[in-house]
């Protein structure tokens, strides 16, 4: 199993990043997948996930209205639109696959995968 996450960089206050978090080694297309993020100091916090095909969403209060997660499962690929982007969304953000119920989707142990993150600076 393999997840792999890319997109990161420096950007300033206000503009965009686009992740993509590419898996290999399960059937991809039957598992949520959601997005992570892990500020420096801080415990690892849920961002965003997405159901098997797409249809329902879930995101922290934080970066609602500004991220929006998406999948390609002909693709193996999640991604994660990040707009408006402040100096508080600055972290490692890391993809991860499982198979939690509704109500333990932003809880990290429901997770069964994970890749290595992505390194995203907010700064001026």
């Amino acid at each position: 199993v393999q997840l792999q996450a890319f997109g990161g960089g420096l950007v300033q206050p206000g503009e965009s990043l686009r992740l993509s978090c590419t898996a290999s080694g399960f059937t991809f297309s039957r598992y949520t997948m959601g997005w992570f993020r892990q500020a420096p100091g801080k415990e690892r916090e849920f961002v965003a996930a997405i159901n098997w095909n797409g249809n329902t969403k879930y995101y922290a209060d934080s970066v609602k209205g500004r991220f929006t997660i998406s999948r390609d499962n002909a693709k193996n690929t999640v991604y994660l639109q990040m707009n408006s982007l402040k100096p508080e969304d600055t972290a490692v953000y890391c993809c991860a696959a499982g198979r939690p119920i509704t109500s333990t989707i932003k809880l990290r142990d429901f997770y069964d995968y994970w890749g290595q993150g992505t390194e995203v600076t907010v700064s001026s």
